[in-house]
């Protein structure tokens, strides 16, 4: 996981892509934390982007480094009831205290069944995993 997790770092703003029925949705985040041994990200459960994860768990992550590496990181999400979740999401992103005064409308998710692949622009993938 640190590998993916130092990638993402180095990428600063990553992409979701999630279903909305048949048309796929993608939106930037930036939120990433390990905890207990998984990689974490966050969403506000009041949000399109939760309500499509509910309906079809299935995600995938893009991000792409300033040397044009970029990753792949595919799975099924699921979501983290443990509020010590979100009390780490506040921890590794701090302003988002003042979005989520109500800390029971956001969602931490990690992703299982995953792959994850950095690709150079021109080679052959790696897995991460």
């Amino acid at each position: 996981m640190s590998k993916i997790s130092d990638f993402l770092t180095e990428a600063g703003v990553f992409y979701l892509a999630t279903a909305d029925g048949s048309q796929p949705k993608l939106r930037p985040l930036g939120l990433h934390f390990e905890l207990d041994g998984k990689l974490c990200f966050g969403v506000g459960k009041f949000k399109n982007v939760y309500k499509q994860m509910q309906e079809n768990p299935l995600v995938e992550i893009v991000a792409c480094k300033p040397d044009s590496h970029w990753l792949r990181y595919t799975g099924k999400a699921v979501f983290e009831d443990d509020p010590k979740f979100v009390e780490a999401a506040f921890e590794a992103m701090p302003e988002l205290r003042k979005i989520y005064t109500d800390t029971s409308i956001m969602g931490v998710f990690h992703l299982e069944d995953a792959t994850a692949v950095e690709i150079a622009m021109m080679g052959e993938g790696e897995s991460l995993l």
